[in-house]
């Protein structure tokens, strides 16, 4: 069974930064993928944010592009969001997710991001 803890939420003001932590644990035997989803209070679906590869291949959906970095240590288990020049739209809750080979995809409790206007 495999955990994962993300940190890093809060409140911040539009034009501000934060950055998202997500630590994996349990058994990981090969992961391909892990990554970032949303979901704003209301909606019902939720919305890729970024994903990276294994190998550093990283993906972001259109509306963060150029504000988000996704980036990951896979020595640490760790995969990270730095989110900067946020807008009162990114308010959300932010999970983490990991994929594994023949495996269902897990996912974190998820962390509130809030932002100001």
């Amino acid at each position: 069974q495999v955990h994962l803890v993300e940190s890093g939420g809060g409140l911040v003001q539009a034009g501000g930064s934060l950055r998202l932590s997500c630590a994996a644990s349990g058994s990981i035997f090969s992961s391909t993928s892990m990554g970032w989803y949303r979901q704003a209070l209301g909606n019902a679906r939720r919305d890729m944010v970024a994903t990276i590869t294994n190998s550093g291949r990283t993906n972001y959906g259109d509306s963060v592009k150029g504000r988000f970095t996704i980036s990951r240590d896979n020595a640490k288990k760790m995969v990270y969001l730095q989110m900067n020049s946020l807008e009162p739209e990114d308010t959300a809750v932010y999970y983490c997710y990991i994929d594994q080979y023949n495996l269902p995809r897990s996912w974190g409790q998820g962390t509130q991001v809030t932002v100001s206007s």
